[in-house]
């Protein structure tokens, strides 16, 4: 069997906090890591030591940046296709390949390619004026959900409209964000995420299913093992790795999804690439999610995935309202060393200005009982958001 160069070195384009807990892996694995940074502070920048900064919206700085990578992957989904698409007509070695990547940034396409497939998605359709939302709403009952096609996270680029009367305001918001699709409103008992690493040759290794807590549209928290019905979560880990197969995913593949009241599993969002729900990975599987994305672009062996504890809590930190002394706030940053206080607290921080809603970091605790680990992450990431409680 035939793998990369073990002195090998992986482009990865953005260089967020993704990027910033991929050198951790890399530098285990012996891997050369190179980022491509918007700005010279950016959270992997601060820690990559071969940080070039350029524009991955310029496909001049894209195909400076790969040269000399073995392989290109990606912290984030925002590289316009047809710029991933000439850099695989120059030969560039892309993980995931173009076409994959397209899944995650094209709903409307990836809920045709997912169904033609024969995969769980809500009921949806392309919308192009009002009367298609109200046609759609016809046949499949209010509330439904309008989503921009491209671009939106993080409960960004959603509109939820209850009857026909909230219509006409959230289309005028909606239409600005371009190509729009519909969905039948999926009533949620809850969310969960399925990770799966996956090479080219098509080996794959899946991580126990997590149950996430969203707010607003972003994970606060996540769970594992998710608290669920097993032929659930059977059925979840199914539909992940037939997802991943479906995209051709080479690196992470996480697919997160709705469970309904009545416990069907449907698609909602998916990425390919290291994700939030896959924080708990660092300390709480035998291989985290990075260093299996790694070893899976290079086509190296993939890890073991099982959990380490009986249970592993992630509680994610967001910037608070105030974010500075003269708001009558601190930068979080200064509470890490007290937060530690909080037994089992494993504190990831990005080295992020701090600013309301943003991520700034999360607190892993691995334990015996859920509760008791459930406690101490909410402990210290409250403590960490400048809530006052004991640790």
């Amino acid at each position: 069997m035939t793998f990369a160069p073990a002195a090998a070195t992986v482009g990865m384009v953005g260089a967020g906090q993704l990027a910033r807990m991929t050198q951790a892996a890399a530098t285990a694995l012996g891997i050369r890591l190179r980022v491509l940074a918007a700005h010279a502070d950016d959270a992997a920048a601060q820690v990559v030591p071969d940080a070039r900064v350029g524009d991955w919206g310029s496909l001049t700085d894209l195909r400076a940046f790969a040269a000399g990578c073995d392989v290109l992957t990606f912290d984030h989904e925002l590289v316009a296709p047809e710029h991933l698409a000439t850099l695989a007509a120059d030969g560039v070695p892309l993980a995931p390949p173009p076409e994959g990547k397209l899944l995650a940034q094209d709903k409307l396409h990836q809920r045709h390619t997912l169904a033609a497939a024969g995969l769980p998605v809500p009921a949806f359709a392309e919308v192009a004026a009002p009367e298609d939302v109200r046609a759609f709403a016809q046949a499949h009952d209010w509330p439904v959900v309008l989503k921009s096609a491209r671009g939106g996270y993080d409960g960004r680029g959603v509109w939820v409209c209850d009857t026909a009367q909230d219509l006409p305001a959230r289309w005028a918001e909606a239409v600005r964000a371009g190509a729009l699709l519909v969905e039948a409103h999926v009533p949620i008992a809850t969310e969960v995420a399925v990770l799966t690493a996956r090479t080219a040759a098509g080996a794959t290794v899946t991580y126990p299913v997590v149950e996430t807590v969203q707010e607003d549209g972003i994970c606060t928290e996540t769970h594992v093992p998710a608290r669920l019905d097993p032929a659930v979560l059977a059925r979840a880990s199914r539909v992940g790795e037939a997802v991943a197969d479906a995209a051709g995913a080479v690196g992470l593949c996480a697919v997160e999804l709705f469970v309904a009241d009545d416990g069907a599993v449907l698609v909602n969002e998916l990425a390919l690439r290291p994700h939030n729900s896959g924080h708990w990975t660092i300390e709480g599987a035998a291989t985290s999610q990075f260093a299996n994305h790694l070893r899976a672009v290079l086509g190296w062996p993939l890890g073991a995935t099982e959990a380490t504890a009986p249970a592993v809590v992630t509680v994610n930190v967001l910037g608070p309202e105030a974010t500075s002394e003269a708001q009558g706030g601190l930068d979080p940053a200064v509470r890490v060393p007290s937060a530690l206080a909080a037994p089992g607290a494993q504190v990831h921080w990005y080295g992020k200005m701090p600013r309301p809603g943003r991520k700034l970091g999360h607190v892993t605790v691995a334990g015996d009982d859920h509760a008791e680990a459930l406690r101490q992450a909410r402990a210290a990431a409250h403590h960490l958001g400048g809530e006052e409680g004991s640790l």
